[in-house]
């Protein structure tokens, strides 16, 4: 493990890539896609979806507190199921979403930017200028822990100062009420599915608190301090969501916020503030979305750093100079770039909540059959995590089985291949071992 540098992460570097990587994605990328499902209430999907994650976060703060690990979920899952198929497959699917999200904020970073010169969000500019985010994220990380620390701190700082300013900005230039905290909209205006559809992106918009937890190995006092960065982290993000949500009602109408769901908060800006609140929010924006792409490759690059050391994956070299965890670095960048190009926002998202979700059914699974006395959990709270997690889910497949069947497809169809291409990894490392 010398490649982790113990105690180069300090409590306030923990929270500020966690909110890096949920900033970056939840209020940036999402929040269009959240009000499209469910109207009006839109801002209180965001805080039912914090709710959820809370359920979800106390059982990694458990696993955090008892074994604190630069392989965070990879680590949990091999204590839980040992070291096997549904171990790799599991930490794979995670790493996976976190990659979906990689790239999800970079066509968001594509698209805020594309505003201050009034270019079509269709434009091929979108996965170029993402693609150049992920250049830049990756020259970031290759310079060590103490600059990801310390730029990542000041990202955070910058970028939820901003929000701030925005929402509060924009509350007041709408004129807005407490009055105006319940919507005029019925909540019969949409299906119960949609509603639940909306929970679940809401939920992908704070999974970055998972990011965390592959921190154990270089944060101080790891078995306290994940925990605790967890915490905080959810905490200012559901503050943050709910401010920049009713700002942005209170600017747009839901037509409006849906029209221009990839960047919904920049079109907000325009009535409150004019083309200087836009050029604000935008620069904003591009600040929160490189934080949160760095945030989510350190953690990736971590957790399969972590796998291939376990011999769960299989690595090759290529002849590349350095160390495991750098090419790791290069072999997330790669896979970010290729979703970058090859899908839209909408279809990123999605697969993302789908693996997000499912992943984190397992780890609460078991977490209550294997291990739960060992680490001090409450059934009760790890029962409810996963009801939530399956009803969320369950309405989120239908959704999308109904409007974009090919998304459930791909998705199964990855899950599938995951699984047996483990399968048959580990068989021939077993019958290799033998030999």
């Amino acid at each position: 493990m010398a490649q982790y540098k113990k105690n180069s992460l300090s409590l306030t570097g923990a929270v500020s890539l966690g909110t890096g990587v949920m900033i970056g994605a939840g209020i940036f990328a999402l929040l269009g896609q959240v009000a499209e499902l469910s109207g009006q209430w839109f801002p209180y999907a965001f805080l039912v979806g914090a709710i959820i994650s809370g359920f979800s976060a106390y059982t990694y703060v458990k696993l955090s507190n008892a074994y604190p690990s630069a392989g965070g979920i990879a680590t949990y899952l091999k204590k839980i199921y040992g070291k096997g198929a549904v171990t790799a497959s599991g930490a794979l699917l995670m790493a996976l979403s976190m990659v979906i999200n990689e790239s999800l904020v970079a066509r968001t970073f594509g698209s805020y930017t594309l505003q201050l010169f009034d270019i079509n969000d269709n434009s091929v500019w979108v996965p170029i200028l993402g693609v150049v985010l992920l250049i830049v994220a990756f020259l970031i990380n290759i310079s060590g822990n103490n600059i990801i620390g310390k730029s990542s701190f000041a990202m955070a700082i910058l970028k939820i100062g901003g929000i701030a300013i925005f929402a509060i900005g924009g509350l007041w230039a709408a004129g807005f009420s407490f009055s105006e905290v319940v919507p005029s909209e019925s909540l019969t205006e949409y299906p119960i599915t949609n509603y639940l559809g909306a929970l679940a992106l809401s939920i992908l918009a704070y999974k970055g608190f998972t990011t965390i937890t592959n921190s154990g190995e270089e944060i101080t006092n790891p078995n306290k301090n994940v925990g605790r960065a967890i915490i905080i982290s959810l905490v200012i993000c559901t503050v943050v969501y709910l401010l920049v949500a009713f700002a942005v009602s209170s600017n747009l109408t839901i037509e409006e916020i849906i029209k221009a769901k990839d960047y919904s908060l920049a079109e907000a800006s325009r009535p409150a503030f004019g083309k200087y609140g836009l050029w604000f929010t935008v620069g904003i924006a591009i600040i929160a979305t490189i934080s949160g792409v760095v945030a989510s490759i350190f953690a990736v690059s971590r957790m399969t750093t972590m796998l291939t050391q376990m011999n769960l994956i299989p690595h090759k070299h290529f002849g590349l100079p350095g160390k495991l965890q750098k090419h790791m670095l290069i072999y997330t960048v790669v896979l970010a770039l290729t979703m970058t190009i090859l899908f839209d926002l909408t279809r990123i998202a999605s697969l993302g909540a789908i693996f997000y979700l499912i992943m984190d059914i397992g780890i609460h699974w078991g977490v209550l059959k294997n291990m739960r006395k060992e680490i001090n959990a409450r059934a009760s709270i790890l029962y409810t995590a996963i009801l939530l997690d399956c009803i969320v889910l369950a309405a989120f497949l239908l959704i999308k089985a109904s409007s974009d069947l090919l998304v459930v497809i791909v998705a199964a169809i990855l899950m599938v291949l995951i699984f047996l291409g483990e399968k048959w990894f580990l068989k021939n490392k077993s019958e290799e071992k033998e030999k």
